[in-house]
């Protein structure tokens, strides 16, 4: 059987502001194309409020979806579970599964995972939603990539990929 990598993937801001009012602060539309890439074909775990932020089902991808609410109603192809640990469950066929949201689940999740693909936005904004602080003790920076803003994208950004220290 194939190893498991459990990968965060996250955009924030410098003073780890990722969103406000369940919605994104920027648009960096490379950044989007570069979440689609890794992605596509895997699991996407996340919380209720991510979920209802997004347009529609996000193609190519399994949705598991974290809330303790029963009662909300769900698309036929979502899988909701009330705990973390299940949501990892759920995700048996696949070697890579992504976590991508909000708040209270990256926190949830910095003790199970395996990677961190951070997109670093170089500017600090006001924000109801926030990363957790990487701890350098705990994670491993092993590749930087600097983004400069151009007539598409309104601030630099860099991309960051940790690996947890074993």
């Amino acid at each position: 059987m194939k190893e498991k990598t459990i990968t965060i993937i996250v955009a924030a801001a410098v003073n780890d502001a990722i969103g406000k009012d369940n919605d994104l602060i920027w648009s960096l539309p490379n950044d989007l194309k570069r979440f689609k890439r890794l992605t596509s074909g895997h699991c996407i775990i996340m919380g209720r409020k991510t979920f209802d932020s997004f347009p529609g089902l996000l193609p190519n991808r399994k949705h598991i979806v974290i809330s303790r609410n029963k009662n909300n109603s769900f698309p036929e192809k979502v899988t909701v579970v009330d705990n973390f640990e299940d949501a990892l469950n759920e995700t048996d066929d696949d070697d890579n599964p992504f976590i991508i949201g909000g708040g209270q689940i990256y926190k949830l999740a910095m003790d199970f995972s395996d990677k961190i693909e951070l997109t670093r936005v170089h500017g600090e904004f006001k924000a109801d939603t926030f990363f957790p602080k990487i701890d350098e003790s705990k994670w491993k920076l092993i590749h930087e990539e600097l983004n400069e803003k151009d007539e598409r994208h309104q601030f630099s950004y860099t991309y960051k990929t940790y690996i947890k220290i074993r």
